[in-house]
């Protein structure tokens, strides 16, 4: 592999940056809101799944005693 002093790392660091394109400020915020949305989604559903086995477990229990 071919070693490349400071300076040439720094140009091709500055020209590889230049290459990748940012998001603007409504994707951000878009993708933010999703994440968010999607996050309180997976908690609902792992809460509900949680509830119906707890009362599951406690039914079966209370029959087995």
């Amino acid at each position: 592999m071919a070693k490349t002093n400071p300076l040439q790392f720094v140009q091709q660091v500055r020209s590889e940056t230049s290459k990748v394109v940012w998001p603007n400020r409504r994707e951000t915020l878009l993708t933010t809101a999703m994440v968010f949305l999607l996050s309180a989604v997976a908690a609902t559903f792992f809460f509900l799944v949680d509830q119906i086995i707890r009362l599951g477990l406690e039914a079966f229990i209370s029959l087995a005693s």
